[in-house]
Formats: C-alpha cells, sequence, structure tokens
C-alpha cells in the first residue's frame, strides 16, 4: 500500500496499463485483424477446434512484429506529461521461446518499453522514467491435473461440458474460420449475459495449425473498435536463441521491486485473517464504516474487514459479476487526501467535498474523505454513475 500511495498517478496508471499488456501477452501473442487474404480452416464446432488447438504440436519460438494500441485511459494532459509506449500506444517486436522466456519491445516517441519474463519473474523497463519494474510470478504446484500437466489436452467432453457452463453467464460466438497474418485461424468472440458493466465483448484467434493463440482485443460497450489490442503484422516460427529475451535494463535505471512489496503486503495480510460480516467488520475497524443496505440501486454482497493493526480497512461490495461496485475504506490520513495514488488526477465536486476521478472506457475509480474516513470505489460503470455511488456513501 506504501508503493502505490507514493507513486505517482501518470506512473501508476502507466503501470497498470502495462500490467494489462502483460495480461495479453501472457495469453501468448496477438496478430493482426483478418481479411488478410490468406487460408482459412475448415468449419469445427467450437469444443472441436479448442480441443485440436490445445493437441496440436507447438512451436519452437515465436519472432513477430506488433502494434500494441491502448485506449483505456483519458487523452489529453489528464495523466500529465509523463508519456510512455504503454500509455499512448505503439509498435515493436516479440520473442516468445518454446521454454516460456519472452521479450516484449514497444517503440514510440512517447518512451520505449522492453517487457522480458521467464517462469520465475517478469520486468518491465520504462525508458521514459529509466525505472524497471520487477516482480516474481507465483510458483506453480506439482500437484496440478496430472493429466493435463503431463501434456495431454483436455477431452473434448471436458470441454464441451466447460463451454456449456460458460454459456450460462456468457454469449459465445461459433468458431468463426479466418486468416490472420496469412495463418489459418480459428476466431471466437464472448461477451457477458448480464453483469457485465462497461464490457462489451473480447474477441480470440488461433492459429489453426499450431494452437497459438493469434488475436486478444477486449472490447467496450457500444464500440466496434477495442480498448485494447495487441497486434502482430508478420509472424515466424522457430528457434529463438535465449540472447533475444535476455536483455537487461541501463545499468543506471531506477528499480522499484513489486515482488517484495506484494510479499510485505500479504506479510501483512496474514497477521490478521479477513473479518466477515457488517457487524463484525465495524467492531475491527476501529473508524466509523459507511455500508448502505443498497448502492444506486445494488444491493450489499458482501462486507470484510482486512489487514493488520496498523493498516486495517474495510472492503464493501455491491451486486455481482462485472458490473459489480467495489468500495474500500479506512482510517483517513494526510496520504489519502493530498498525496494518494490518484490526487494529482482532476478534481470533481461531491456534495461540495473533493474528489479525484480516473474514468476509463471499462470503468471509473474515485477518491474522497468524509468524516475521517478515506474512501476508494471502483467499478465497471460510468463516471455519472459512480460519482452518485459516490454521493450514497454517507
Amino acid at each position: 500500500m506504501k508503493l502505490l500511495r507514493t507513486l505517482s498517478t501518470p506512473r501508476l496508471a502507466m503501470l497498470f496499463a502495462g500490467v494489462v499488456a502483460l495480461v495479453v501477452v501472457a495469453a501468448s501473442v496477438a496478430v493482426a485483424a483478418s481479411g488478410g487474404g490468406g487460408p482459412t480452416p475448415p468449419p469445427k464446432p467450437l469444443p472441436q477446434a479448442i480441443h485440436d488447438g490445445l493437441a496440436a504440436s507447438k512451436p519452437d519460438g515465436i519472432t513477430a512484429r506488433i502494434t500494441f494500441t491502448n485506449r483505456l485511459f483519458p487523452s489529453g494532459d489528464l495523466l500529465g506529461n509523463v508519456g510512455s509506449a504503454l500509455m499512448s500506444g505503439a509498435s515493436g517486436r516479440l520473442w516468445l521461446t518454446n521454454a516460456g522466456k519472452g521479450r516484449l519491445e514497444l517503440q514510440s516517441n512517447a518512451g520505449d518499453v522492453q517487457v522480458v519474463w521467464n517462469g520465475k519473474g517478469v520486468s518491465v523497463y520504462d525508458a521514459s522514467s529509466n525505472t524497471v519494474y520487477k516482480a516474481t510470478l507465483p510458483g506453480q504446484s506439482k500437484e496440478a491435473n496430472p493429466t493435463h500437466d503431463a501434456g495431454g489436452p483436455p477431452a473434448l467432453s471436458e470441454i464441451g461440458d466447460f463451454l456449456a457452463k460458460l454459456r450460462e453467464h456468457a454469449t459465445l460466438s461459433a468458431a468463426q474460420p479466418t486468416d490472420v497474418a496469412g495463418q489459418a485461424a480459428y476466431r471466437v468472440r464472448i461477451s457477458p449475459k448480464h453483469d457485465g458493466g462497461l464490457l462489451g465483448s473480447a474477441e480470440l484467434a488461433w492459429d489453426a495449425a499450431r494452437g497459438v493463440p493469434l488475436d486478444v482485443a477486449i472490447f467496450a460497450q457500444g464500440s466496434s473498435s477495442p480498448v485494447l489490442e495487441l497486434q502482430v503484422t508478420h509472424i515466424s516460427y522457430g528457434p529463438v536463441p535465449d540472447s533475444d529475451v535476455a536483455i537487461s535494463p541501463p545499468a543506471g535505471a531506477k528499480t522499484v521491486d513489486l515482488g517484495s512489496t506484494a510479499r510485505a503486503a500479504a506479510h501483512s495480510t496474514s497477521e490478521a485473517k479477513p473479518v466477515s460480516g457488517l457487524d463484525a467488520a465495524k467492531a475491527a475497524a476501529g473508524f466509523a464504516v459507511v455500508a448502505p443496505d443498497k448502492l444506486v440501486g445494488l444491493p450489499r454482497q458482501d462486507v470484510r474487514a482486512i489487514g493488520g493493526a496498523d493498516s486495517k480497512a474495510v472492503v464493501v461490495v455491491y451486486g455481482q459479476g462485472l458490473g459489480a461496485i467495489v468500495v474500500l475504506e479506512r482510517k483517513a490520513d494526510s496520504s489519502a487526501q493530498s498525496g494518494g495514488a490518484l490526487s494529482s488526477l482532476p478534481r470533481i465536486s461531491i456534495d461540495g467535498l473533493t474528489a479525484h476521478e480516473l474514468a476509463t472506457q471499462l470503468g471509473t475509480v474515485i477518491q474522497w474523505q468524509r468524516n475521517g474516513v478515506a474512501f476508494v470505489l471502483a467499478g465497471s460503470l460510468p463516471p455519472a454513475a459512480a460519482e452518485a455511488a459516490a454521493r450514497d456513501l454517507k
């Protein structure tokens, strides 16, 4: 929590964009949109197309040219004058070995970014601030499913059962034969049936012959252009030497160890187990908890007191699914108002109180103080709805 309070808002937002980019990279590699006139695979039912992709022989490595688009955050001077390829979008290259090592290089006038990862950790170097962010990846359990860990894909019936359960909550398209960057591929689109917030849909395409994910895109409601997209304009398969994925940041770069921060937070949380229930959370909080039965029509679902004695906070959840609103409350201090992570964002008024707001295409975050309590409200909802919810918290 201390790190998040001391990072400037532009850096915090940039780091969030980097995490989103890494999630996309972890899915593997996104490739340019279809329609290039290349080969297309034969039609298949979605379960069969997924099964065949998972069962396909994986390539020895991947080399690609990419374009990353980020429309998540507002443009203009909202995030200050700090520039980064993660914030403004960029083009670049990607290297991926069959051993799980990879490197993503983004280049733009706003500042280059290098993302390097392996089975143990990931680092993000931002040239615009000469800073490298490092994090340790969680270890994989050796007690995972032995059949799948041995290399065998899920059975066709297992995939069918999973998709049937998924369709209870989401709308899935068929496996649409297409071509992506000259590769025969299948594409599927998924959208939430309810409680989706501002999320409209997501698309995924994968190489029909190799099972490599080829296109990942996230869309906001009512938008035909993706909010986040990682595109490759050219891709080739073959061995990638370790030297291509082992680049180091400059010797003089500032280092932020996110892994140690996460471990410290986990240790702090382990000192006291979460306390569930409204009455119990109020008794444990040490400040006046605000948790009405409903918030902008959404019923209260959960209340928990978390953290150690010196960092006690209460989390209140309203609604369900992606459309839920999450409220974090803690005893106010000077940093919560003047030096908090959102304090350099545009100011708005909540019943005459000064608040700070970050509005994106996928959701809104608001920070403010009232009666000695610091609030952070976040949800996949437009600013007007988030502000109305903030006004209800009295």
